[in-house]
């Protein structure tokens, strides 16, 4: 599967750090389609193609952060895996919570990893790497 055709839906909150995540993929030209949503409200509509929205196009790889307003990550997981046709999406969660129960309560809704954005700190570039390396090794539903 050629990575220029794997979408990718940004749900952040913070703008600074979701423009950190659209130049990283720019600076390593890796070329996806990012959409940029900030909530698991919006994040939904996104998915389903409501309120405006367009459906996102398959194949795509959601990156998500926990602590939003709204709607949170943990709370987007339980509808999207409660949900028959989002199921199945591949959710990577990119956050800056540490928190032991945050993390149970995500893996326990079947993501695909979790990332600390302190982790990821200045080598951001290997969080990019490894979401690259993923999309063109693993095939994904369309």
């Amino acid at each position: 599967m050629s990575s220029q055709f794997v979408h990718i839906l940004l749900i952040e909150d913070d703008e600074v750090d979701a423009e950190a995540v659209i130049r990283a993929f720019r600076r390593q030209k890796i070329a996806n389609p990012i959409t940029h949503v900030v909530d698991g409200i919006a994040a939904l509509h996104a998915l389903r193609g409501e309120e405006g929205y367009p459906p996102l196009p398959r194949p795509y790889i959601i990156l998500l952060d926990i602590n939003m307003p709204r709607m949170n990550g943990i709370e987007f997981l339980e509808v999207l895996r409660q949900d028959p046709i989002l199921q199945r999406n591949v959710v990577f969660v990119l956050t800056t919570s540490n928190r032991d129960e945050d993390k149970l309560a995500a893996y326990s809704k079947q993501i695909a990893g979790y990332i600390l954005k302190a982790n990821a700190g200045h080598d951001f570039m290997a969080v990019i790497n490894l979401l690259q390396g993923y999309q063109i090794v693993v095939e994904l539903p369309m």
